[in-house]
């Protein structure tokens, strides 16, 4: 089920958390729960993984993670502000130092001329740091869409965790 170049991207990913003590938590929309699937699938991915939230509906946004539903009215589930409230809410809500949201239209329905489908907003929220967000249009079908979310949020989290690195200590 899992393709192969996201098992190794998952896996080396897992490896560098592990190294620098890092846990992970998933919020997750559009993707159902791929994302912490895509990381469990790891044998020893409980050293890092310390719990996914699948926020489907806007109420389970805001019960699960804390995000103000006024926020969703406002912006839009799909939006930038309410992928950094999912990452910041899922970092509030567990033991993880580094937690990864995405909220998006997979499709094939559900797309509007601002928000079309394949439009995915990406948001990952560490300590000690601001919260990065991003987005992108992805093509192809729902499952496309789903799988190149998955990732694109690995390497966000990669991104995040690489400057955390232990450093070799200096002799």
């Amino acid at each position: 089920m899992l393709p192969d170049d996201l098992k190794t991207q998952a896996a080396a990913l897992l490896e560098r958390c592990k190294a620098a003590s890092l846990m992970l938590a998933t919020a997750e929309s559009c993707t159902g729960g791929l994302i912490a699937g895509t990381l469990t699938e790891i044998a020893g991915s409980s050293a890092v993984v310390d719990r996914g939230f699948v926020t489907y509906s806007n109420e389970a946004k805001a019960e699960m993670l804390g995000v103000d539903p006024a926020l969703i009215a406002q912006q839009g589930a799909v939006s930038e502000a309410v992928a950094r409230a999912m990452a910041e809410g899922a970092l509030a809500r567990s033991r993880a130092d580094i937690a990864v949201a995405v909220t998006g239209v997979a499709g094939p329905g559900g797309g509007t001329a601002t928000k079309p489908v394949g439009l995915v907003h990406f948001a990952v929220a560490h300590t000690g740091a601001e919260t990065a967000a991003h987005h992108e249009v992805f093509p192809g079908n729902r499952s496309a869409v789903r799988w190149a979310t998955v990732e694109k949020a690995l390497a966000m989290i990669d991104a995040a965790v690489r400057p955390r690195e232990r450093k070799p200590e200096a002799p």
